[in-house]
């Protein structure tokens, strides 16, 4: 990892630079695959899985017999797990309900709120190096508590032309309608568009690589809404002396691991305790497994030290990390003084993994410094606030001479006349 001693606020956006390709260098790609997937329907579908995922197809569509072939397949114990995760999740998101809200604004003038379900909405699930079957969970349960009708799940199939069992299984479980063994620009494309095979969606939900990450925003052009821009997963632990050097490198090797354009921060005020976390990381490095990935993105993160508290929460904020992890003996400081970031973790032992899995927050979070504009994935992402007003006799009559004023200011005479009309039936 890269260490980098008291950088100069000049500095900070090419300190905090994530390593991620510019839009307009994967564009292209995907314009052409929008435009065929849009075009060929499943055909296109079936002939980018082949180029891009190296497998030929001739169906996508996820039967019946693959998931009760796949049921038989998950461990017991990972299935008592993930039951675990699903009991928490459900809890956590169906605390975010909300009752109507009704006020009588002036007599006679009833207005409220409601939240009514998005219909259609398509999940986005990564496989390829990691099936990211906790996804499934992070997304299909609110969707289901929010009470969407359709809810279809798009993830690429491996090089048997298959989809993770754990994936398949925790699908069903939750819920979804519809399951369909296609990845990458084409997966996003065949929500977007439909195809013979696909359902059109009304909102598209879940992290990807970089091309997946612009096929989504691309898809925004065409009438489809999205859950956010998430891309290369990211990770920022800020610690003091009061850490745990070992937990803290575990921490950042776990969102290392996620793949080769992941980035990985530390911020502390102590030196010393860069030092040890680096040691801990090259130790902990050599027994992964995915050591070769968790390499490839250690070589894009940092350490930064900074002089004090202040100086360091400014940074923080500038990057808006995707997770962040505080482990200070002044936490409360940093709590109450961070405003970017998608999701907070507190504690030596508080692990981000616990997010990503089993304590009940969502996962699917905000990247790239999306997180100082954008939420990360809740119940209210799977719904749409809609207002509702009935006006009496009387209320019109409170309010009509008003709106007659503002509508002649504005020119606007028939918004005038449809106020003027009721009012001239009420004398």
């Amino acid at each position: 990892m890269n260490k980098i001693y008291n950088p100069k606020i000049a500095d900070w956006k090419d300190v905090l630079r994530r390593p991620t390709q510019t839009v307009a260098a994967i564009e292209d790609t995907v314009n052409s695959v929008f435009s065929a997937v849009r075009e060929e329907g499943d055909s296109a579908v079936l002939r980018y899985t082949e180029e891009f995922d190296k497998v030929k197809l001739n169906s996508i569509l996820v039967s019946e017999a693959e998931l009760k072939e796949a049921e038989g397949l998950v461990a017991d114990d990972l299935k008592a797990a993930i039951d675990l995760a699903k009991s928490n999740i459900e809890v956590f998101h169906k605390a975010q309900k909300t009752d109507r809200i009704e006020v009588e604004t002036t007599d006679g003038v009833l207005c409220w709120q409601e939240k009514r379900a998005i219909q259609k909405v398509g999940l986005y699930i990564p496989g390829g190096t990691a099936p990211l079957f906790s996804t499934i969970l992070m997304l299909a349960i609110p969707a289901a508590i929010a009470g969407c009708k359709e809810v279809v799940l798009c993830s690429p199939p491996n090089s048997e032309g298959k989809l993770d069992p754990a994936i398949l299984y925790t699908a069903s479980l939750c819920g979804v309608t519809k399951i369909v063994k296609v990845g990458g620009i084409q997966a996003i494309a065949g929500m977007t568009f439909g195809t013979e095979t696909i359902p059109q969606v009304y909102k598209i939900f879940g992290p990807g690589n970089q091309y997946v990450t612009v096929a989504k925003q691309i898809a925004t052009k065409f009438g489809v809404a999205i859950d956010m821009p998430a891309g290369p997963s990211e990770l920022l632990v800020v610690a003091d002396d009061s850490a745990n050097a070992a937990f803290v490198a575990s921490d950042l090797l776990s969102q290392a691991e996620h793949g080769v354009d992941s980035q990985v921060i530390l911020v502390s005020t102590s030196k010393n305790m860069i030092d040890a976390v680096a040691d801990e990381v090259a130790l902990q490095l050599e027994d992964l497994p995915r050591k070769e990935i968790a390499q490839k993105a250690i070589a894009n993160s940092k350490l930064i030290l900074v002089e004090d508290d202040q100086t360091a929460i400014d940074l923080i904020n500038e990057y808006g990390p995707e997770h962040y992890i505080v482990c200070v003996s002044n936490e409360d400081f940093y709590v109450e003084n961070t405003l970017n970031a998608g999701s907070v973790f507190i504690g030596n032992y508080t692990p981000e993994s616990a997010g990503d899995y089993a304590s009940g927050t969502n996962h699917t979070l905000p990247t790239n410094g999306y997180a100082k504009q954008y939420s990360g994935v809740n119940l209210d992402s799977f719904m749409k606030n809609m207002t509702f007003q009935k006006i009496s006799r009387e209320g019109i009559q409170n309010i009509g001479s008003a709106i007659e004023l503002m509508a002649e200011a504005e020119g606007l005479q028939a918004h005038k006349n449809a106020v003027t009309l009721r009012l001239n039936s009420l004398k």
